[in-house]
């Protein structure tokens, strides 16, 4: 399977604080890899590197088997913060992304609603967020980040605010876009189920300066339910997942 996205010994620090060390990873196309690791670990800069936000110390990122120095805009990235525009429509949100990179505003607008229909949303369109719903709030943001790219998805905690309902609803729905679009996805959580529930594979990072203590793959068939938490290959493999972020 090809590689969407490599990252081969990446470096970062601030000054003399040392924040990423020495990581190495892997997304294929169509692969869903999630990171763990203990707060203030790096995850969040690491995220912010390979948006081309903040610049690597040393390392390299590469897209496709390519080594790519300028990644502003190669990603679709949906950081912690929704940072939905409270004045403009749904609508208007979620073809920001497209009108920014160059694209025609009818362009925009018509691919915009496109994705609004595809994903039932489409009685919402001339809504302004403040109407909405926490979870709402958060499929409006993911599928303006879808629009801006679909093939590579950076998502940093993205449902860590919701209620636990919500956030499995989400979930499920995270799903059925990655699926939709075939996209790579490198996903940050803290939350060891959520992670097993998404993710092919999953690393774990250890406490600052981060490195990555083990790659976990998850063997269950997909597609998953919350009901596959309860399996006990997935009741093993969050126990192993506590294990490691224990000792990181």
């Amino acid at each position: 399977m090809q590689t969407a996205i490599s990252i081969k010994h990446l470096s970062k620090s601030f000054g003399d604080l040392k924040v990423l060390q020495d990581i190495s990873l892997h997304v294929a196309n169509h692969e869903f890899v999630s990171i763990i690791g203990p707060s203030g670990s790096g995850k969040s800069t690491l995220f912010h590197v390979l948006a081309g936000i903040q610049s690597p110390g040393s390392g390299e990122v590469l897209i496709k088997e390519k080594i790519v120095k300028n990644r502003f805009g190669k990603f679709g990235y949906m950081p912690q913060d929704v940072s939905l525009f409270p004045w403009k429509t749904v609508l208007e949100n979620i073809m920001l992304g497209p009108v920014i990179s160059g694209t025609s505003k009818k362009n925009a607008k018509e691919k915009a609603y496109e994705m609004l229909e595809k994903f039932k949303l489409q009685n919402f369109a001339n809504n302004y967020p403040a109407t909405l719903s926490g979870g709402m709030q958060q499929r409006v943001a993911l599928l303006r980040t879808v629009l801006f790219n679909p093939n590579f998805l950076l998502l940093d905690e993205p449902f860590g605010s919701l209620d636990a309902l919500t956030r499995h609803v989400a979930q499920m729905w995270l799903l059925d876009v990655w699926n939709s679009y075939h996209s790579s996805v490198l996903f940050i959580t803290h939350d060891i189920q959520e992670a097993i529930l998404l993710s092919d594979r999953i690393f774990v990072f250890s406490n600052r300066p981060a490195t990555i203590v083990e790659q976990i793959k998850v063997d269950l068939p997909r597609p998953r339910r919350l009901l596959d938490l309860t399996k006990p290959q997935a009741i093993s493999l969050e126990k192993k997942l506590l294990s490691l972020l224990t000792d990181a």
